[in-house]
């Protein structure tokens, strides 16, 4: 029996896929809190070049060269801020379980994909770059895909594994 519970409970060593489910939602989760980190640093100074000329989308035109850029590289607007902070938090609530936590990795893989799309479809001087993108954030977004993706694959527990598993409970 665990202490502090009142049913008894058997202390078993954590199988494989235990192991791949607690490093599944903990990578849910730095990456979740890595979002959050990246959406606070947007409207940083010093971590932001230009941010005092920080648009709310996409980018000032009429004042060329007044782009905010995190690390003077990755185009950064407040919405773009915004949706990484959101991003954040909603995969810092979904990383609290394995369905949940996977759903986030390849859901926002799907989702980064469709950004990349747009910042490879779109022109990147035109006021139709809301986000705003350039080529730096694609390659960014498709490192998220692929990364996303291969963490989602390599350590969401297999269906089957937990099948046997609450089959071998009830027996």
């Amino acid at each position: 029996m665990r202490h502090g519970t009142s049913s008894p409970t058997v202390d078993r060593p954590m199988g494989e896929q235990d192991r791949k489910a607690h490093l599944l939602k903990l990578a849910t989760t730095v990456v979740a809190a890595t979002f959050l980190l990246v959406g606070v640093a947007g409207f940083v100074p010093g971590l932001t070049t230009n941010v005092d000329n920080l648009e709310i989308v996409g980018h000032d035109h009429a004042n060329m060269g007044s782009q905010a850029e995190l690390l003077g590289i990755f185009h950064v607007s407040v919405l773009h801020n915004i949706v990484h902070l959101a991003f954040g938090v909603v995969g810092l609530a979904m990383a609290r379980s394995v369905r949940g936590a996977s759903t986030y990795l390849v859901g926002g893989a799907m989702v980064y994909a469709l950004v990349l799309v747009y910042g490879v479809v779109v022109d990147q001087g035109s006021d139709a770059n809301f986000l705003p993108v350039n080529t730096a954030d694609n390659w960014l977004h498709g490192g998220l895909v692929v990364g996303m993706l291969a963490l989602a694959l390599a350590l969401t527990p297999s269906r089957r594994s937990t099948i046997v598993r609450r089959e071998d409970v009830h027996h």
